[in-house]
């Protein structure tokens, strides 16, 4: 543990965990709130509440970017300042929306959501040194799976036990209450040597944006394609078994096998190889179907794939950290978290629409070969940069430099 309390003994690293820790938990809960909001509040219907969703996912994937472009620019606060206001006035107002008026007040919340995650990333690149970046992104990724674990569950909670307003009402609060912390703690987005050497001109896009650096977004878009695929698989094997109820202790195993990957990966002294362990996430992720009987064999049979869901997310941040100039650091993470966001839309609906019609099996098969899929596409674009896909001192990956 020895990396890890160095990192956390950084000046300023203990506040940002924290702070980033709380800011995902609005943006967690917010799919279960507006799904209660539409599906029972306004009795639309789930396939109804499923729009308004993707309304937000398109602006959270064109929005990123131009954030992160804002940061890059004008600094985090004006940002910060942007999408607090922004996210705030939609939770307090779409309860007075009506329902096609809702998908474009959605749109436009979803451009403006407060990119937590991009904040956090960028302000790991400024305080930590590059030699304990992968143990500072892997304790984010641990951060975002207890985020996860946090946020539906509370908006259930209050959901079910006042009402969506009273959820929609919390969320707004929540949002400002993080918006005035993150703007009061103002986290660093670039260290004071990057200020330093920088002569402030942004490169062209076309000069940072490589065959290499897209790869390492396929390979997140790919990772958060396999993940949502399998949540949706798990429900649906569960429901098949008649046993939904192991919902929720099922989705805390697999979360939390993920969260001791990630521990285990910033312990590591090199890194491995993403594209490798994305490799092996589709892989380990294609036979969890034949898992049958009661719920715990499927609790068993996620775990190894589960241990590299979050070094898999951890090794494209630190990619990105390396490969995207300081300069427009903002808007590659940017692009990063729209790579996430693609992901989680792309794998939900492809995998369901394959469970809807054949059975639960093969979801986990066709979310494995999505992913095994997308590290073919990664390594191709490595090779055409003509680039290896590890630094020098980087050992290759194999299965016991992760295990």
């Amino acid at each position: 543990m020895q990396l890890y309390r160095r990192v956390l003994a950084l000046p300023g690293v203990r506040t940002l965990m924290v702070l980033v820790f709380f800011a995902r938990i609005p943006l967690s809960a917010a799919g279960m709130i507006l799904t209660l909001h539409v599906a029972v509040g306004l009795s639309r219907g789930y396939g109804a509440a499923g729009t308004v969703g993707a309304a937000i996912t398109i602006g959270i994937a064109l929005g990123a970017p131009v954030l992160g472009r804002v940061v890059d620019r004008f600094g985090l606060r004006p940002m910060i300042l942007i999408t607090t206001i922004g996210e705030a006035l939609f939770w307090f107002g779409a309860r007075y929306v009506p329902y096609p008026l809702l998908l474009v007040v959605a749109f436009v919340s979803g451009f403006v959501v407060l990119p937590a995650m991009s904040i956090g990333r960028q302000a790991i690149a400024a305080l930590v040194p590059p030699d304990l970046r992968r143990t500072a992104y892997s304790l984010d990724s641990i951060s975002t799976e207890l985020s996860f674990m946090v946020g539906p569950a509370t908006a259930v909670f209050l959901a079910t036990q006042f009402s969506a307003t009273a959820a929609m009402t919390a969320m707004a609060i929540g949002i400002v209450a993080v918006g005035i912390a993150l703007w009061v703690a103002n986290p660093a987005v670039r260290s004071a040597q990057e200020k330093a050497d920088g002569d402030g001109l942004r490169p062209p896009r076309r000069v940072w944006l490589t065959p290499r650096l897209i790869g390492v977004l396929v390979v997140g878009l790919g990772a958060v394609f396999v993940l949502s695929g399998t949540e949706v698989t798990i429900v649906a094997q569960l429901r098949e078994h008649d046993e939904l109820e192991w919902t929720g202790l099922v989705i805390v195993v697999w979360s939390a096998a993920s969260a001791i990957g990630g521990l285990i990966y910033g312990a590591l002294h090199r890194s491995a190889n993403q594209i490798t362990m994305m490799a092996l996430l589709g892989l380990l992720t294609v036979p969890i179907g034949l898992a049958g009987g009661d719920w715990w064999w499927l609790a068993v049979a996620l775990l190894p794939a589960s241990v590299l869901c979050a070094p898999t997310i951890t090794a494209t941040g630190e990619e990105v950290a390396k490969l995207a100039p300081v300069a427009v650091r903002g808007e590659a993470t940017g692009m990063q978290s729209s790579a996430f966001t693609l992901g989680a839309a792309l794998g939900a609906p492809t995998v369901g629409f394959v469970v809807d019609h054949t059975s639960p099996g093969w979801g986990f098969a066709v979310a494995g070969f999505g992913g095994l899929l997308v590290a073919a596409v990664a390594f191709g674009l490595g090779r055409r940069d003509g680039e290896p896909d590890r630094t020098p001192g980087d050992q290759p990956a194999s299965t016991s430099a992760i295990s």
